[in-house]
């Protein structure tokens, strides 16, 4: 047993002591301090849903980033993982077989959501039906699309922007559209709008993937993987497989610079989205300008130092983290002001000498 099962199995006990909201809330703290912020932002209705959905997704993620799990492993724990979703049932036998697989490299906490959850999909189930639906519809296709990439040689990039995109998706377009499914049940008022809200949820959910690929370029390398796509390389003249920490080149440079385009335009549609949420909704407008504008503020750090070669160096600062949220806090009821927020915050990070078709 390594010590991160053991570790896992020891604070388990003590977690069936919580209340339903404080377990989702203490699993949440140890996988994602961004989300473990963001999530209680939401009304309370909205709030307990949320944060079982990410948990689900945080386990599909654990199963695609397992070292020890071959192509084969990942599609059969994917498949399994979805029929545990669906039906509510063998998620003890999910677990038990799945977590004495998981290597040191997984981190205590996701060694912990594996051992509990029996009690993830108990909460999940526990949901009205049309939010059960939602999330179970997220999973089905994160499941089903992550393995596709899994079984591919992804040391010399994706082969084109298009894979790229639905990459993003299956990551983060689909749980996107779940979310707007969730708001639209919790709102009549943006139920009116669902047709909008959906299709810009997608593009959301691209942007705030690409941000992260662009972020991770380095840490993703470590493990022999990379998420850029070579056309968009391709065009300015420089080969993926050539991809290492020392690279310094323009073509290169010329490339993120591309990408970074693409994830803005992305981002203004995050900004399009959030406004066609209610004003007086300032729980869920603060959800989503909190990821928008901290991915806005990652994306200008990478432009403005386009030859980083650490992760580390693309994070942004927790005062810059303190000065998104006071921002978006101050103006979350005004589309104008939020709106000119976006604006000057994404100034510069547009590339005008490319070829590739701009996001309407």
């Amino acid at each position: 047993m390594t010590h991160e099962t053991q570790t896992a199995l020891e604070n388990s006990k003590s977690l069936h002591e919580l209340s339903d909201d404080q377990f989702q809330a203490l699993l949440l703290d140890g996988v994602s301090r961004t989300f473990a912020l963001t999530i209680p932002q939401l009304p309370k209705a909205l709030c307990s849903v949320v944060a079982n959905a990410y948990l689900l997704c945080r386990i599909v993620d654990t199963i695609e980033d397992e070292v020890s799990l071959s192509a084969e492993q990942k599609k059969y724990f994917c498949s399994e993982f979805i029929d545990v979703v669906t039906t509510g049932q063998n998620a003890e036998f999910f677990a038990i077989e799945l977590a004495p697989l998981l290597s040191d490299q997984t981190i205590p906490a996701e060694h912990q959501l594996i051992h509990v959850l029996p009690r993830v999909i108990q909460i999940t189930h526990s949901f009205e039906s049309p939010q059960v639906l939602a999330l179970i519809q997220c999973i089905n296709t994160m499941a089903k699309g992550m393995p596709i990439f899994q079984a591919q040689n992804l040391h010399n990039g994706l082969a084109t922007l298009a894979d790229m995109d639905n990459y993003c998706y299956y990551v983060a377009g689909c749980v996107g559209e779940m979310l707007a499914k969730l708001f639209c049940h919790y709102s009549p008022e943006m139920a009116a709008r669902e047709a909008q809200l959906l299709e810009l949820s997608v593009s959301f959910g691209q942007g705030l993937q690409m941000t992260n690929i662009l972020k991770d370029i380095w840490d993703d390398a470590q493990r022999g993987v990379c998420w850029l796509p070579q056309d968009i390389f391709t065009e300015t003249g420089f080969e993926l497989k050539n991809l290492s920490p020392e690279t310094n080149d323009e073509a290169f440079s010329k490339g993120l610079e591309h990408l970074i385009s693409i994830a803005q335009g992305h981002l203004h549609n995050a900004l399009r989205y959030t406004l066609l949420i209610p004003p007086h909704e300032t729980g869920i407008r603060k959800f989503c300008l909190w990821a928008l504008g901290m991915a806005i503020l990652t994306l200008r750090k990478i432009k403005s130092n386009l030859d980083f070669n650490v992760s580390e160096q693309a994070k942004i600062t927790r005062n810059s983290v303190k000065a998104t949220i006071v921002a978006t806090n101050l103006t979350v009821r005004s589309d104008f002001l939020l709106t000119a927020l976006f604006n000057i915050a994404s100034r510069g990070l547009v590339s005008h000498d490319w070829t590739y078709k701009k996001i309407q």
